[in-house]
């Protein structure tokens, strides 16, 4: 299977964020006889709007045109779609930054909303992060079963929740989709150490898909660093500055092989919690 992220570099502009996903999609580098499992970042499809922004373009549970958009590229492209994140009417006034998984019908396979929202001080532009003033958390995890494998989504902050990761492994994930937007200044520090933790405590494929440069008139800057790392923490892929695609073919083979040789789920000895 080829698995390919896309780096953005997502504005307030949904029609032109729209666009441009279309049209590396259109060009996506690919083989016609393999199946194409497709990563986008956090906001892929706008980044940076304030609440009144968020909730103009909000789905409800019967209508959403940001998701309906999603599944079209799915189908029309014919990809296994991991669609970054949109936002969708919480019933408290705020939304739910979700990620949905479409097959390559266009089929709805999942979704994940955001459990770990990002309320903090960052040394950059912008200082105070404040994610709960407008987005309501989520209360489960998720894993969709593919033909290719189970895969569980997470988004961006929850990365740094080992807890969480621990309990997509323990639910049957063999891959770990992380959309993600991180900052300059916390992608540098961490983004990579902890992708490769989060791959070596899980032995699963860990794909996150980032955002990257400066959004909005320099409003918001992003690491970048879009990377595939393999379940014995190599990083097997990456971009690091600029929009395109990182691509690389995995199977399962080498990942079953490390969990025979190290069987460290069977090993632990500690009970994680386990999130309903």
């Amino acid at each position: 299977m080829q698995i390919s992220l896309l780096q953005c570099q997502s504005s307030r502009d949904v029609k032109a964020n729209l666009a441009f996903v279309d049209s590396q999609l259109k060009d996506l580098p690919r083989d016609a006889n393999e199946p194409q499992l497709v990563v986008l970042p956090e906001c892929c499809l706008l980044f940076g709007g304030h609440e009144s922004q968020q909730l103009e373009f909000a789905g409800s549970q019967h209508q959403s045109d940001l998701k309906n958009a999603l599944a079209a590229m799915a189908k029309q492209y014919q990809v296994y779609f991991i669609a970054g994140t949109i936002p969708m009417r919480a019933d408290d006034g705020r939304v739910f930054s979700r990620c949905y998984f479409f097959d390559d019908h266009g089929i709805t396979l999942g979704h994940y909303d955001k459990l770990h929202l990002f309320d903090v001080e960052v040394s950059d532009g912008t200082k105070t992060y404040r994610e709960s003033d407008t987005f309501h958390p989520g209360d489960h995890i998720t894993i969709v079963d593919t033909p290719f494998g189970k895969v569980g989504l997470a988004i961006c902050y929850d990365i740094r929740f080992g807890d969480m990761f621990r309990a997509l492994r323990l639910a049957g994930a063999d891959y770990i989709a992380l959309p993600s937007a991180f900052t300059k200044v916390t992608g540098e520090a961490h983004w990579q150490v902890l992708l490769q933790a989060r791959a070596i405590e899980t032995q699963c494929y860990l794909l996150g898909a980032g955002q990257w440069g400066q959004h909005n008139q320099g409003s918001r800057e992003t690491w970048g660093h879009s990377m595939i790392v393999d379940p014995w923490g190599r990083v097997i892929a990456e971009r690091a500055t600029e929009c395109g695609w990182v691509q690389a073919k995995v199977d399962l083979t080498e990942l079953r092989r490390i969990r025979q040789q190290m069987p460290v789920i069977g090993h632990n000895r500690f009970i994680a919690p386990q999130l309903k």
